[in-house]
């Protein structure tokens, strides 16, 4: 994530000449812009000075849409027309998304990646992640007051070929050059200056609101090298929400049908996973078909519920232990990386297995 000001050989620095790249976190559930400024390294803000970007979109019809925050807003009353988490469906068919039935989307099957139609007709997650992508282009170059010569863009280390080039389509899309995608784990080392830290073995706990990264990463002589990678596309905070949302409607005996419903669980759900980060009980409240719903939930009910979660992401950890034939005690440190992690039950599973 750089601030490039670059000159042809034998000729000096043109500041009114220069060319600026700049780097992109393009997340499941908020996405931002960087880049280095008087040689420090901060992102960049909005008009209000927010920022995160929430990666969700809505369509208001064929030519208007809202993104971000006032899109956030309506993912209840819009639910089929507002799209978020879509990073999920990048580079994937119908049959690769987990439990598309429970999402309140209409989705069309088709050759090469699954679309969403919606009232500005069918939306591909790349043309979902390019709406994302374009608005941080323009924040960026209303920042520098210049045109952007690159971008690097951040992707799980697990993504294939197809979700990689998906990605690289929705930054062409959204009119950026896209200079190199680098490896979220390999960021996250860089940005929390591990690059200057003792050399040594390092994992990297990306627990984000749709994907799951573990990656060893080793240190020598201020050079990262990856030793070993895992994870799993298809678990994140979204997976919390849901089971926190399934729970909820279990206890209450209630269900949902309309995609406004499905929608105001999973909100209300994710509200109470937050607070729950703080405080010891919450109350998980929405109103569906015109009746509240109103669960309490303490801190360790949750915890109980999303263990198998937790436990899925602690097997993929061992897993990647294992290929690299390295022992816990053998990790200099821990990088816990994304917003799940926040949740104590997180924090604590994997201090354990380290031992920290």
């Amino acid at each position: 994530m750089a601030l490039l000001q670059i000159s042809e050989p034998g000729q000096a620095p043109d500041p009114h000449a220069r060319r600026i790249a700049v780097g992109i976190d393009l997340g499941t559930t908020h996405s931002l812009v960087a880049a280095v400024r008087h040689g420090v390294a901060e992102c960049l803000p909005d008009g209000d000075g927010r920022v995160l970007l929430p990666s969700v979109v809505r369509y208001l019809d064929a030519t208007r849409r809202q993104i971000g925050f006032d899109a956030r807003a309506a993912q209840a009353d819009d639910p089929e027309n507002t799209l978020a988490s879509v990073k999920r469906f990048m580079g994937r068919r119908l049959a690769d998304v987990a439990d598309h039935g429970r999402l309140p989307y209409r989705f069309v099957d088709q050759p090469g990646m699954v679309a969403i139609d919606t009232r500005a007709g069918l939306k591909t997650p790349v043309e979902v992640s390019a709406e994302i992508l374009a608005t941080l282009r323009y924040r960026a170059e209303d920042t520098f007051n210049d045109d952007l010569v690159g971008v690097v863009i951040t992707v799980p280390a697990y993504f294939d070929d197809a979700q990689r080039q998906a990605t690289k389509d929705a930054a062409q899309l959204a009119g950026l050059n896209v200079l190199r995608l680098i490896n979220e784990p390999t960021a996250a080392a860089v940005a929390y200056g591990l690059d200057n830290a003792s050399e040594g073995l390092y994992a990297v706990y990306d627990l984000g609101g749709g994907t799951f990264d573990i990656s060893l990463l080793r240190l020598q002589r201020g050079v990262f090298e990856v030793v070993a990678t895992g994870g799993d596309a298809a678990l994140g905070g979204d997976d919390f929400d849901r089971a926190l949302a399934d729970w909820a409607l279990a206890q209450a005996g209630r269900s949902v049908s309309s995609a406004h419903d499905k929608r105001a669980v999973l909100v209300a759900a994710r509200a109470a996973k937050e607070a729950l980060t703080e405080a010891a009980q919450t109350t998980l409240a929405c109103t569906l078909d015109g009746r509240s719903l109103e669960v309490p939930i303490s801190r360790d009910q949750f915890d109980a519920l999303t263990k198998p979660l937790v436990d899925r992401t602690l097997s993929a950890v061992r897993k990647v232990l294992r290929d690299a034939k390295v022992a816990r005690d053998e990790v200099a440190g821990v990088v816990m990386v994304g917003g799940s992690p926040r949740m104590p039950a997180v924090q604590a599973a994997v201090g354990t297995l380290f031992g920290r």
